[in-house]
């Protein structure tokens, strides 16, 4: 599957579009007020541990302390502590106490509410490897699943190890397949001398400060997501596109004649109509080209997706109808993952089937579709109630956290109160004012169609409550008052 990046950089932010076959498949997003922090190395200080939850909150200089679980401390880490034999890890109190500098990578960008998560398990990574300075572990990436290749690159980067008498380990990254001991050893010297570098800031740097932050988006993305299906990487900039071929020729030479610089006047994103996936990505519903559609609602806890056949009625029988559906969802649901960016828990409500064939193809289709998902993840068996659920590797904030806000007018709740009901509850607010103070008259101020709905539907009812409480109620609109404000003002 033939694959085309395309990269639209302003002074402000640095977006990747990835396409395969024309179709916008992922989207990665980089602003120059918000850059992300994954990978980042970091000398923190400990400000607090917790026992019962096996964890510490570490100070790495950012808004929110960052956390960093036992299991993610490893022997031989800089900060020198736990078991990383497979058995069961020490307490957090045997591993870091308050006060306590220690030297972390993150793993998770701050997500929402969450500040950072963190490791002492460094990784360092280049175009066909990944450092792992405080294991022995040599690991090969599990997308390289032939296994004649995968013992050729194993006993390459350890007999390169030994020639050099370096220590450490190192994941044989997917970019590495049919890879030359050359390009190997290449590699490991530019990864080697990196590591000599941050050892030497790790000493210098005062707690609370980052010691080596990962190179921008724009260059990650040469180094890790061009591979060999992707035919071109187009750039709109000529100065990040002369950037991006110095870099390659640098550290992946191989990848310099697939950098194209874009000069056209129509902009790049628009020519593929990346603008447009964009803006649907936004939306709840997703249109699929039979007719069902999709209802993808994010939440703090999970993600659910709903298959609904919609307008699509079929040929054959109602079956065939809801299988056929089925197995387009299966490969929009993989695609809106990857495009959102969507991590965690995602529950799947497949439209019911009665055929155990037809459940268990749209689960293999689905399954499938997901495994050309750069990021992890993992589903169940389709449940009687065609359930599936599925989980995604989460390291950064999804395109609706990076792209949109919450409303402050519903709070997130998507809905509004309807008039009618704002009515009510100044009715109520009335008589509360009423009973707790003597004014001689009441003031109400509140939107437009609030006051409409007093003065014609319910003026019946706010005659009736200023007889009650023998005062005047009068209403005034006040035009930058969003549906649910209201004031009542007692004069």
């Amino acid at each position: 599957m033939s694959e085309e990046i395309l990269i639209n950089v302003t002074p402000q932010e640095t977006r990747v579009a990835v396409v395969e076959n024309g179709v916008l498949q992922e989207v990665h997003i980089e602003r120059g007020r918000n850059l992300g922090i994954v990978s980042n190395i970091y000398k923190g200080k400990v400000v607090r541990t917790l026992p019962g939850m096996q964890a510490a909150f570490v100070d790495i200089g950012l808004e929110r302390t960052a956390f960093l679980h036992a299991s993610d401390c490893v022997e031989g880490s800089p900060n020198g502590t736990a078991d990383a034999s497979g058995g069961a890890a020490p307490s957090i109190n045997e591993l870091l106490h308050e006060g306590q500098e220690v030297v972390v990578q993150v793993i998770k960008d701050p997500i929402g509410s969450k500040g950072a998560r963190l490791s002492t398990q460094l990784t360092i990574p280049a175009r066909h490897l990944v450092y792992l300075p405080s294991s022995e572990h040599i690991g090969v990436s599990q997308r390289i699943q032939d296994a004649d290749e995968r013992e050729r690159l194993k006993a390459a980067v350890r007999a390169l190890l030994q020639a050099h008498a370096q220590s450490g380990g190192f994941i044989i990254r997917t970019a590495a397949e049919s890879a030359t001991t050359a390009e190997l050893e290449a590699d490991i010297g530019f990864l080697c001398k990196l590591w000599k570098k941050i050892q030497d800031r790790i000493h210098e740097t005062p707690a609370r400060a980052l010691i080596h932050g990962d190179i921008p988006l724009l260059l990650r993305t040469i180094r890790d997501l061009v591979r060999d299906n992707v035919e071109k990487v187009r750039i709109d900039s000529q100065e990040s596109y002369q950037r991006a071929t110095r870099f390659a020729a640098d550290l992946i030479p191989e990848v310099g004649g697939r950098i194209e610089y874009y000069p056209g006047e129509r902009p790049l994103f628009d020519l593929y109509s990346v603008e447009d996936e964009i803006h649907k990505a936004l939306e709840r519903n997703v249109t699929l080209k039979s007719g069902g559609y999709l209802v993808i609602d994010q939440t703090e806890a999970m993600t659910t997706v709903d298959v609904n056949t919609g307008g699509f009625v079929g040929r054959r029988n109602l079956e065939e109808t809801l299988f056929k559906t089925n197995l387009e969802a299966a490969q929009a649901i993989a695609r809106q993952l990857r495009l959102r960016n969507i991590g965690g828990i995602i529950i799947v409500d497949f439209i019911d089937m009665e055929d155990p064939e037809h459940r268990r193809q749209v689960l293999r289709a689905l399954e499938k579709a997901l495994a050309r998902d750069r990021a992890k993840t993992n589903l169940t068996e389709m449940s009687p109630l065609g359930l599936v659920e599925i989980t995604r590797k989460r390291s950064r904030e999804n395109l609706e956290r990076v792209l949109t806000e919450r409303c402050p007018v519903c709070g997130g709740r998507g809905v509004l109160k309807t008039p009618q009901t704002v009515c009510y509850e100044i009715f109520r607010e009335i008589l509360r004012e009423a009973r707790q103070f003597d004014a001689s008259e009441y003031r109400v101020l509140a939107a437009q169609v609030v006051v409409d709905m007093l003065l014609d539907e319910e003026s019946t009812s706010l005659a009736d409550l200023q007889e009650f409480i023998g005062k005047p109620i009068r209403l005034q609109v006040e035009s930058m008052y969003h549906q649910e404000l209201f004031d009542v003002v007692p004069i």
